[in-house]
C-alpha cells in the first residue's frame, strides 16, 4: 500500500518539521505501508492562515492529486488543518482523499460527545471554525482556545527549546480550559503542535484524549484504502458534490487544461 502524504511545508522531508513529522508517521504505520511525504514545490509554504496563501498552494495540491492517482497511490492525505484542496481533490481524482481536520473531528466524535480545537492563533480560528461547519458538527464544538502563535514561531520552537516549552506551556493552559468548558476531547489544530505532543508523548488531559490528528489522518488513509480494495473499487462519491465533468463538456475542459484532468471520466 501506498499513501501520498501532502505537507503544506516546502521541501518538507529536509526542514525540521518534516524530520519529526517522519519520525511520527512511522510510530504509527503499518508494516507494508509506504507513505511518502511530498512538501510544497511552486508556492511559499508559509502556511494558509491567509486565503491568498492557501489559493497558492490549493493549486498545486489539486495537481498533486492527478500525480498521485497516475503514480499507483492507494489515497490522497492532506496533512493541513486547513484541509485545502480537498473539496476540488475528491471531484478530481478517484482514489480516496481525506484531510488532516475533517478526519480528526469525526475521529473526535467516535471519542467523546464534545471535542475542543486548540488553534495556532486567533487568525487561524476563523479557518478552523469554517471546517467544523463544513463538516456539520457544530453541535459537537465546545469552543476554540487560540495559542498566542504564528506558523513563523512554530518553526523557530522546533528548534528552540525555550519557545518549545512556551508553547507546550500555553497548549497544556489552553486544553485544560476547554476540558472545563466542556469539551471531552482535545484536537491540535496544527502539525507543529501535534508532532510535539507525539514527541512528549501526551495523549490525555485529565481523562481527556488529545487527538493525535496525523495518526489518525496515516491510520484511515490505511483503512479507506483497504475499504476501497475490497468494496470493489467503491469508495468515494461521484454523485452530485464530487461529479466530475461528462461527455462534450469533458471533451472541452480537457481540451483546454489537458487530458490528465478528471482521470477515468467519460
Amino acid at each position: 500500500m501506498k499513501l501520498w502524504y501532502q505537507s503544506l511545508v516546502r521541501e518538507a522531508e529536509k526542514s525540521p518539521y518534516g524530520a519529526i513529522l517522519r519520525k511520527t508517521i512511522d510510530q504509527c504505520v503499518d508494516p507494508g505501508t509506504q507513505v511518502d511525504i511530498h512538501g510544497i514545490d511552486h508556492s511559499s509554504g508559509f502556511g494558509v492562515h491567509y486565503r491568498f496563501l492557501e489559493f497558492q498552494d490549493m493549486k498545486e495540491i489539486i495537481y498533486n492529486a492527478i500525480r498521485a492517482e497516475k503514480e499507483g497511490y492507494d489515497a490522497f492525505l492532506i496533512g493541513n488543518s486547513s484541509d485545502a484542496g480537498i473539496r476540488e481533490a475528491r471531484e478530481m481524482v478517484n482514489i480516496p482523499v481525506l484531510g488532516l481536520s475533517e478526519t480528526s473531528m469525526h475521529i473526535a466524535c467516535m471519542m467523546g460527545a464534545s471535542f475542543g480545537l486548540m488553534t495556532v492563533s486567533e487568525k487561524w480560528t476563523p479557518r478552523n471554525i469554517e471546517n467544523v461547519r463544513r463538516a456539520g458538527l457544530e453541535s459537537r464544538l465546545v469552543g476554540c482556545w487560540p495559542l498566542n502563535s504564528s506558523p513563523l514561531e512554530l518553526k523557530k520552537a522546533m528548534v528552540d527549546k525555550v519557545k518549545r516549552d512556551a508553547v507546550m506551556s500555553l497548549f497544556m493552559e489552553g486544553a485544560r480550559s476547554l476540558i472545563q468548558r466542556g469539551a471531552e476531547v482535545i484536537i491540535p489544530a496544527g502539525g507543529d503542535i501535534i508532532v510535539f505532543l507525539a514527541e512528549d508523548g501526551i495523549f490525555e488531559i485529565d481523562g481527556a484524549p488529545v487527538l493525535n490528528g496525523i495518526y489518525e489522518l496515516v491510520k484511515m488513509g490505511e483503512t479507506v484504502a483497504k475499504l476501497k480494495k475490497i468494496s470493489g473499487g467503491r469508495f468515494k462519491s461521484k454523485r452530485l458534490g464530487y461529479a466530475p465533468p461528462t461527455g462534450e463538456f469533458l471533451k472541452r475542459v480537457r481540451d483546454y487544461y489537458g487530458p490528465d484532468i478528471y482521470p477515468g471520466a467519460k
